[in-house]
């Protein structure tokens, strides 16, 4: 069964929630979990991808930015997407940046939802929260 973790971030920051998506990802990525980055965008997706190589000093995510359909071969540990599902399962972990539920988060063990307190992302995220909780899934809050 799928375990879904909301992390909830106390300021109204868009880049306080990218950082957030890539020290999780970074953390991920050291415990060998393989993570597909589901973006909301292809600008946010290449957003994220920038961010990666400086979001802290010294610190290194393989990551790869793909197109639809291009991740089945993929074998960085961490993929970043947007628009449709990556058609690959061989990855544990899923960050949700997108503003709804992805149709194929269930084929990961775990999916990560990040909300800050802008007004409109945390009435999506209570969009997503109810969501999973009305189908049965395993719900974790950690407040940030």
């Amino acid at each position: 069964v799928t375990q879904v973790d909301f992390y909830i971030l106390g300021k109204d920051s868009a880049s306080a929630l990218l950082k957030t998506a890539c020290r999780i990802a970074e953390k991920a990525t050291k415990q060998q979990q393989h993570t597909y980055v589901n973006a909301q965008s292809e600008a946010q997706a290449r957003n994220f991808d920038d961010l990666l190589w400086t979001f802290s000093q010294g610190s290194f995510v393989p990551h790869r930015l793909v197109e639809i359909g291009d991740a089945q071969d993929a074998t960085e540990p961490v993929i970043i997407g947007f628009g449709g599902d990556p058609k690959n399962d061989n990855w544990q972990l899923i960050i949700n940046l997108a503003d709804a539920v992805p149709e194929f988060f269930s084929r990961y063990e775990r999916v990560i939802e990040i909300v800050d307190a802008n007004l409109e992302r945390r009435a999506q995220g209570r969009e997503r929260y109810r969501f999973y909780k009305e189908r049965g899934y395993q719900l974790n809050t950690h407040n940030i």
